[in-house]
């Protein structure tokens, strides 16, 4: 490939090899960013009134030096070229409008990361968004990210696991937005006039969550006494085997909300219902991932048998005692694996120490997938609110409700007469509490959790180091 030159203000010229994060124009962009972030709303406008806002001026002249940074940048990253025109645009329609709430549909539709899907590829992007499990306002964040499309992964994805949409990521870096649990990218979390007619990417940066499953495991193990057969102890204290581990579950996990015998919709979008339909989805997706890992690794897949260690221990270690109890579906989820795991001898706590039947938990693990496929299949023939309950037993089979619940004592103690929208209102917003194991391994592990906040694979190898 030829090679591209940037013409800095300087007059130095640097080799389009540059990592976009040491140029410097990236360190001027993001501080440009940092400064508009606290000036906007939390729709994205800036309020010239409030107190604390700047001067028009100064709002205008931080987008400038936004926009000029990233032309700067943009030679760095050809195939981003499109996208990096048209968010000029949209930051310059953004302060000719007086910062309204900005609108950056035009450079979203410009965006395609998905059509060039080759692994270590370089994006820069920056959009006014929300970051889920982070930041809530549609601040504007810039993030500079690698793709992850190894061979292997791009022939599994072809032959078998189709998801042309999706985008394994790691961090190269980002604003405040992102220093955060939030691991995702997601095109609707971005500041449009109106939603485009579908999306046709999905990012998530396997990094963060390899580098905090290893923090949280890590710690758990010890805390537990649990011992590790030997490959599984090498997993944990390798970021690139868990960050390869992470990007295989998240395709085929991701998949699944639209594959199977499903409900209308199973992702619930837009829809209101009890969070444990939310966190049965999630888990069966999790659990069919387990499954798929499981036929891979009888065929000889090298990551398939990390998938299952990472599915298992994430699911059981740190979902259940991580973020608030209120219709916490993910901590739900984990809730569930473990009772399961325990209820059918594959976990067991004695004399204060965790042990796992390794040959079992594969067989025991499908079957709780199995159960929760055979809550989907029989869903197709039930009315909504029929459908509700019979997901509500399944989880109670296993976790005891609050003693306080109305949806425990069954309908009749339910207003039938009532929309099953309104009787979500009914759900106790922790409608199954933690058991005393987790309540105990939530005291131990806080700490642990909340250190990981913003984590990369960086900070990952410090802390193995």
């Amino acid at each position: 490939m030829t090679e591209i030159l940037v013409q800095q203000a300087a007059g130095e010229r640097i080799p389009s090899t540059t990592r976009v994060v040491e140029h410097p124009a990236w360190p001027v962009l993001k501080d440009a960013v940092e400064r508009i972030r606290p000036w906007q709303s939390k729709d994205g406008s800036i309020d010239f009134e409030a107190e604390g806002a700047p001067s028009r001026a100064d709002a205008e002249h931080a987008v400038r030096t936004v926009i000029g940074a990233v032309d700067e940048l943009s030679p760095l990253l050809p195939h981003d070229r499109a996208y990096h025109e048209a968010l000029g645009k949209d930051l310059a329609r953004w302060a000719e409008s007086g910062f309204e709430v900005p609108d950056f549909l035009d450079s979203l539709l410009a965006f395609q990361p998905a059509a060039h899907r080759e692994d270590g590829l370089e994006h820069l992007v920056v959009f006014p968004m929300y970051t889920q499990n982070g930041n809530p306002d549609r601040n504007l964040e810039a993030v500079v990210f690698r793709m992850v499309w190894p061979d292997w992964l791009a022939e599994l994805e072809r032959t078998r696991y189709d998801n042309p949409l999706f985008c394994g990521i790691t961090f190269e870096d980002f604003t405040a937005g992102y220093d955060t649990n939030s691991a995702v990218l997601f095109p609707e979390t971005i500041a449009v006039r109106e939603a485009p007619e579908r999306f046709t990417w999905g990012a998530i940066f396997c990094d963060r969550e390899a580098a905090r499953f290893r923090r949280v495991t890590d710690a758990a193990v010890d805390i537990l006494g649990l011992e590790l057969p030997e490959d599984v102890a090498a997993l944990v204290h390798d970021q690139k085997r868990c960050e390869e581990a992470f990007v295989l579950w998240d395709m085929i996990h991701d998949r699944t909300h639209s594959h199977g015998d499903l409900p209308f919709d199973p992702f619930m979008i837009k829809q209101r219902q009890p969070f444990w339909m939310y966190g049965l989805e999630e888990l069966r997706c999790d659990l069919t991932a387990f499954r798929e890992a499981v036929k891979l690794a009888g065929e000889g897949v090298p990551q398939a048998r990390d998938v299952q260690i990472a599915v298992i221990f994430d699911r059981m270690f740190r979902f259940p005692v991580t973020g608030e109890r209120v219709r916490n579906y993910d901590g739900l989820g984990g809730q569930l694996l473990f009772a399961y795991l325990h209820k059918h001898d594959v976990v067991r706590w004695t004399d204060n120490k965790l042990s796992i039947d390794w040959e079992r938990a594969p067989q025991v693990t499908n079957e709780l997938c199995a159960e929760i496929e055979t809550l989907y299949r029989d869903g197709i023939d039930r009315p909504k609110l029929v459908h509700w309950f019979a997901g509500y037993e399944l989880v109670s089979q296993y976790l005891s409700p609050h003693p306080g619940s109305t949806w425990a004592k069954g309908p009749e103690a339910l207003d039938l007469s009532l929309p099953p929208r309104k009787l979500v209102d009914d759900v106790l917003p922790d409608e199954f509490p933690l058991s005393m194991f987790y309540e105990a391994l939530s005291k131990k592990l806080k700490k642990v959790i909340a250190s990981t906040r913003g984590i990369t694979a960086d900070g990952a190898e410090r802390v193995a180091a």
